[in-house]
């Protein structure tokens, strides 16, 4: 409970400083600037990404010996994002679908567990090629104050890479043969690997299109190619799992990536909100599978 309350504060303690100083006007801005044409576009791009997530999830499950259905995996992953969308952290919806698999245990592995080993690979995979499109996109196209702080967030992220393979290289035996396992079962060849890389560039892609969307009822004159490096940091922001039912970290990124190019935190705090309810207008599909509970049958490999 303790540590519940504790990731609480953080995302309510960036709310309470943007409040303080952009105000109460951006958020109000952003949430009533969402029209039918935009809820529209969001849910049908939001449809392309969730299944392309659901491929990857296929992908990785498959190699961990779990063959889920085209059609459940897409009506999984749909209440997932809902839950995500609308349950504090960002991820109860994730962890919901890895408890919700059944199979057949491994050795002393439970099903449970490896449902829940597939969609952290999943998740992982997910997120690693995101930060890699992110910082090429911001590379390539983002402005010189945005490019700078990239390439520092690059070395940043270098140097956690090799402190994390350095303790898992350290690390107890089976631990390392449980990596070393999965990886060769998810990814026997450059095949497999190239599946799970599309599937998560699409799906960034697509969430991408959602943010122009949303900066395009603040910024009507701004082109994507201008906005989509701040996009793209906006995206790596709200994926942080640390917010309150999806706010928090996504505005307080918006409002300093908005203000470091000089578009000023207000006008990303503005984005940001709209974003916030584009993203869960997209996530509604998911109350379907969520109310009518189906039961999922998930064959060992």
């Amino acid at each position: 409970m303790r540590s519940a309350i504790l990731r609480a504060l953080l995302p309510t303690a960036v709310l309470a400083v943007l409040l303080v100083h952009v105000g109460p006007r951006p958020f109000v801005r952003g949430i009533t600037a969402v029209s039918p044409v935009d809820a529209g576009a969001a849910l049908a791009i939001t449809a392309l990404a969730t299944v392309c997530a659901a491929w990857r999830w296929r992908v990785v499950a498959a190699g961990l010996g779990d063959r889920i259905p085209w059609g459940r995996a897409i009506a999984w992953y749909y209440r997932s994002q809902f839950l995500n969308s609308v349950l504090p952290f960002g991820v109860a919806g994730d962890l919901h679908r890895g408890l919700a698999l059944r199979g057949v245990a491994r050795g002393a592995e439970t099903p449970r567990l490896r449902g829940l080993r597939g969609v952290a690979w999943e998740r992982f995979s997910g997120q690693l090629v995101t930060v890699v499109v992110a910082t090429g996109v911001v590379l390539a196209l983002g402005p010189d104050p945005l490019r700078r702080r990239g390439v520092v967030a690059l070395v940043v992220a270098l140097v956690v890479l090799v402190v994390v393979v350095v303790l898992v290289r350290v690390g107890p035996r089976a631990l390392r043969r449980s990596i070393a396992g999965d990886l060769r079962a998810m990814f026997p060849g450059g095949a497999t690997a190239g599946s799970v890389v599309l599937a998560s560039a699409l799906a960034t892609a697509a969430h991408v299109a959602v943010f122009l969307i949303a900066a395009h009822a603040a910024l009507p004159w701004a082109t994507a190619v201008a906005l989509a490096p701040v996009g793209m940091v906006v995206l790596l922001g709200a994926s942080i799992p640390l917010n309150l039912a999806g706010w928090g970290p996504r505005e307080g990124v918006a409002a300093w990536a908005f203000a470091t190019v000089g578009l000023g935190a207000a006008t990303g705090v503005q984005v940001a909100a709209t974003y916030g309810v584009l993203a869960l207008v997209a996530t509604l599909p998911g109350l379907v599978p969520l109310l009518c509970a189906p039961r999922i049958g998930v064959r060992d490999a």
